[in-house]
């Protein structure tokens, strides 16, 4: 007996835990598909190495490089797994590159992937990287309409090809390690105009440091809009269009201009990150005009040893007889001198033509290459709207010379020039020029292949600033968006970066599904944790595994 009530309670177990398990599953494939109409994304995907995109193209070296992206493979980008997820709608146009921070606790709302997306009508959001909710974590806005606080009408400025307001157009940047994001906003205050720089909680969005601080200056000088002597900032005249630069405790900030009326200077002012105190200022031009430092929204570049590099628009240069103008130039500054002065400095041969034209140098962001194994360990790529790529020696740039560029190589490359900055990968460069093929050259040895070795399927309408991502060496993949042209839709492309002439993926494959929208000039795509986020002129796109 004893044994026949041991089987049949055994039999009995055994179906409870048969049932059990059916009921296991169908109440887990239930919340799965909760799940996924809530969130939109696969449940089954592998857990990505946690990331963060902390300042524009990835790195204070500006090589566009994302080496921590599992998800996303040479075999899963396709139109058949891979297109639009959902949208992020804000309240302008989006010229700053999306930035991400994983696994902030923000207060009452759990820890949360964040991606921090600034506006042309001054706000700054605060998204779940998954769109789960849909709307902001947090949202902060500088303007105040019923004071008389708005974000600045495109016809207030002296010439206007940007946003129909003008709000906050550069890419802020974060401190991982106090949890802030620096950012400038321009703001009409009753008609009086102001820059202002903002240090945010990146959990809660409050004002840190007793911010904001009002951005003022003056330098000595005799140039274009001199008084006395002096030249001060005038914060309507001088855009800041140029990505913020962190770095060694100092936040760094540039500026251009809305047109080419020389009526304006390139300006780079450094800012202490902890006590917004203004702790370093330069003007390229200020016994001349223009110079502006724009860099089609690229930032300053940082080399090993802290040394900042920037390259200056068209603009007057008498550097070479002991002046202070350096239009057309690549400038290297020391983590001793700070912006105290130019450390050193490379002008082409050709600048006066490049200043005459309107053929800005830079028209672009210098790329700050990793340790080579040639003659030169040490070395940074950049090129303008002349298409010249220069590889130059960061430790010495070589100067001027009026017969010879004194650089280690030039390559002649896109026909019409460079508007976007170049990005890194695998002993490989990547530069998109104007109404030309996105291109790949290789290195040896800290030198360029004299032409690509690939370059993509069909043309870029105005050039793009490609982004990679990959799994370390593994599963390389290049990003470029294609503005388009007039009111024609952006295009996000996808190619294989060990062969662009291999397109992976592009967004009119399946348009009526993934159809991007109206892009922004200079756009540039963030790809973090599955994830692609691409700013528009209504919201942020988010493409991902279907």
């Amino acid at each position: 007996m004893t044994l026949i009530r041991s089987l049949t309670e055994s039999r009995y177990l055994a179906i409870a835990a048969l049932l059990c398990g059916l009921l296991c599953i169908v109440s887990f494939s239930a919340v799965t598909q909760e799940q996924g109409r809530i969130d939109e994304r696969p449940q089954a995907a592998p857990a990505a190495t946690p990331l963060r995109v902390l300042t524009w193209h990835n790195d204070n070296p500006r090589t566009g490089q994302n080496l921590n992206e599992t998800i996303l493979t040479l075999g899963n980008v396709n139109t058949t797994q891979f297109g639009k997820k959902f949208i992020l709608p804000v309240d302008g146009w989006v010229s700053a590159q999306p930035l991400y921070f994983s696994n902030v606790s923000v207060p009452g709302q759990g820890t949360h992937n964040i991606v921090y997306v600034a506006t042309e009508n001054d706000s700054v959001y605060a998204f779940d990287a998954n769109g789960v909710p849909a709307t902001p974590l947090w949202h902060r806005q500088f303007t105040d309409p019923a004071g008389g606080i708005t974000a600045v009408p495109c016809a207030d400025t002296p010439s206007c090809n940007l946003s129909p307001v003008l709000g906050i157009t550069s890419t802020p940047v974060i401190d991982a390690s106090t949890g802030t994001l620096y950012v400038v906003a321009f703001t009409d205050e009753n008609g009086e105009y102001f820059q202002r720089l903002h240090a945010l909680n990146i959990a809660t969005g409050a004002e840190k440091f007793g911010g904001p601080v009002a951005i003022q200056a003056s330098v000595n000088g005799t140039g274009t809009g001199s008084v006395g002597g002096k030249i001060t900032f005038d914060p309507l005249i001088q855009l800041q269009r140029a990505a913020l630069l962190l770095s060694n405790g100092v936040v760094y900030i540039s500026w251009g201009s809305f047109a080419d009326l020389e009526n304006y200077h390139g300006w780079i002012m450094g800012y202490s990150a902890s006590t917004l105190a203004q702790v370093g200022l330069f003007s390229d031009t200020r016994n001349g005009a223009e110079g502006g430092i724009w860099l089609s929204g690229g930032g300053p570049s940082t080399g090993p040893d802290g040394s900042i590099f920037v390259q200056t628009g068209n603009g007057t240069f008498d550097a070479n007889t002991s002046g202070a103008d350096f239009g057309d130039s690549f400038l290297r500054f020391s983590p001793k001198t700070g912006l105290s002065m130019v450390a050193d400095y490379f002008t082409p041969t050709n600048q006066a033509t490049l200043r005459s034209g309107d053929i800005d140098l830079g028209s672009g962001a210098a790329l700050i290459l990793p340790g080579q194994s040639g003659s030169f360990t040490y070395e940074l790529i950049g090129a303008g709207k002349q298409g010249i790529i220069y590889v130059v020696n960061q430790q010495n740039m070589g100067k001027f010379n009026a017969t010879k560029n004194n650089v280690i190589q030039t390559v002649t490359g896109s026909a019409a020039g460079y508007r976007g900055s170049p990005a890194y990968f695998n002993n490989a460069v990547y530069y998109s020029g104007v109404s030309d093929f996105l291109t790949r050259y290789t290195l040896t040895s800290g030198l360029l292949s004299a032409t690509p070795v690939s370059e993509s399927p069909t043309k870029f309408n105005i050039g793009s600033t490609p982004s990679v991502s990959a799994n370390g060496t593994t599963n390389g993949i290049v990003w470029a968006i294609d503005k388009g042209v007039g009111t024609n839709a952006a295009v996000l492309h996808a190619y294989d970066a060990s062969n662009v002439s291999h397109e992976l993926y592009h967004s009119d494959q399946n348009v009526s599904r993934d159809n991007l929208g109206q892009g922004i000039t200079f756009s540039v795509p963030t790809v973090a944790n599955g994830k692609v986020y691409i700013g528009t002129k209504s919201n942020v796109v988010v493409y991902g595994l279907l």
